[in-house]
């Protein structure tokens, strides 16, 4: 199902006609609304009369997450709050929050473009939807269940956490598209099983997983626990919340982009410069229709591709690749750049480890030391006595090294652990443990 086809379909020629009006209409705004923009605008030298093309969106500055931090809270919005029905913010683990606001109108265009998403991912008017992203200031939850009324999709706002009852209500309300980060609806597949179920028996069809990197191997793994099709959900609260891309679970081949709504770049985070179609970067994404918070030239610090290439689903809008990670969570082993996603898709080609794991990087002398912390599957571990040196436990983590050394190109060390050692998610997973500051505190 297409929810819009006059967009999602529409011929390129067309759709750039319309990215460019609506441009030049977000540039007019935030140069006459917001002072930030109109100094940032004025040093380089540009009007908003400037912009004629598409191309011209590189003669504007760009905006980055520090910009909206150093004028919190509504430094960077373009309504007056009189104008506002929502706020939504970041979770503010690093300082301050980043606060996004949105009018009515952005709300029904939110809307709008989540119901295309749904739809994208198989559902379709008349199912349920359980929706395991968190609500609150986070714009999962809320972004999610406004996409799914619009669709007319029954959407259950069950939030993240509380797993037991999460079980008992898709046995119960029988949804067919589920919703929430991978790490979390995993663990609902392994409680399941420990509660004597299996989650393939579920009404579950399809999922709809996003808000933190994954590998096609936690795809299959996730296809393979519920028996559904998993897509890729992107979008990020400076740019609006989930909804910016997905896939379509026909070909599940790169992330569909509204773009009637945003103007998407890919350049180098080095040097900033556009970098060729098919070339991984850093994504940069421009609002063309948001009113309390347009963004221009929000550099996102996530890594990925885009195609234009047109997808066996009908739809004709740009493509992006999943994201491989994101710029500050790049670990740099021995000169070597990898992302824990990467790390990911190889342990989880082990199937004598279970599906979780972290990375924790210390100090070793004056250099970084970067361990990948795994567990044993429950039946692995009582086949060898609970014997954690046990020989076959001793392959298993060779067979770990192995894969990463042959596709990450890194040596790293192992350490494989008991299993339920490894905390489990009810949002985000944390996959980094940067015990450097404890080591720097207690020395």
């Amino acid at each position: 199902m297409i929810f819009n086809p006059e967009m999602e379909t529409n011929q390129r020629k067309e759709l750039e006609k319309i990215q460019l009006e609506r441009l030049t209409k977000t540039v007019e705004l935030v140069y006459h609304r917001v002072p930030f923009y109109k100094q940032k605008f004025d040093e380089k030298g540009v009007k908003p009369e400037d912009i004629k093309s598409l191309d011209d969106i590189q003669k504007l500055p760009f905006t980055v997450k520090k910009d909206l931090r150093d004028h919190y809270p509504f430094g960077l919005f373009a309504a007056e709050l009189k104008d506002v029905v929502r706020l939504h913010a970041s979770s503010g683990t690093s300082g301050k929050p980043t606060v996004v606001g949105y009018t009515r109108h952005d709300i029904e265009n939110w809307a709008e473009i989540v119901a295309r998403c749904i739809a994208a991912a198989g559902g379709q008017p008349g199912d349920v939807m359980h929706n395991a992203y968190g609500y609150g200031l986070f714009t999962g939850g809320l972004g999610l269940h406004y996409g799914g009324e619009k669709l007319g999709v029954a959407t259950v706002p069950i939030s993240g956490g509380n797993t037991a009852r999460q079980i008992m209500l898709i046995e119960d309300f029988q949804p067919k598209v589920i919703c929430g980060t991978p790490s979390y609806v995993l663990r609902i597949a392994e409680t399941m099983e420990e509660m004597g179920k299996d989650p393939r028996q579920t009404s579950l069809k399809y999922g709809i997983f996003g808000a933190e990197p994954w590998s096609e191997e936690m795809r299959r793994t996730l296809e393979e626990k519920f028996g559904i099709k998993a897509v890729d959900i992107y979008g990020l609260s400076e740019v609006i919340g989930p909804g910016v891309g997905i896939e379509c679970h026909e070909a599940q081949d790169g992330l569909h982009l509204a773009e009637d709504h945003f103007l998407v770049e890919v350049i180098d985070p080095k040097t900033l410069e556009p970098v060729p179609e098919g070339e991984e970067g850093e994504l940069v994404f421009t609002s063309l229709t948001k009113e309390a918070f347009p963004v221009i030239r929000y550099r996102t610090g996530d890594i990925a591709s885009i195609t234009r290439e047109r997808c066996i689903c009908g739809r004709t809008t740009t493509r992006m690749s999943r994201v491989k990670g994101r710029i500050d969570d790049m670990l740099i082993i021995r000169g070597v750049n990898v992302f824990p996603s990467e790390m990911e898709r190889c342990l989880l080609q082990v199937k004598e480890l279970a599906p979780h794991y972290q990375v924790y990087i210390k100090k070793q002398g004056h250099l970084d030391a970067v361990e990948l912390l795994v567990e044993l599957d429950e039946h692995v571990y009582q086949q060898v006595n609970q014997d954690l040196q046990h020989d076959f436990v001793k392959k298993i983590k060779a067979r770990v090294q192995s894969l990463i050394k042959q596709e990450c190109l890194v040596n790293i060390d192992v350490q494989v652990q008991k299993p339920k050692t490894i905390p489990r998610s009810e949002g985000k997973a944390v996959r980094i443990i940067d015990g450097r500051k404890h080591q720097s505190c207690s020395a």
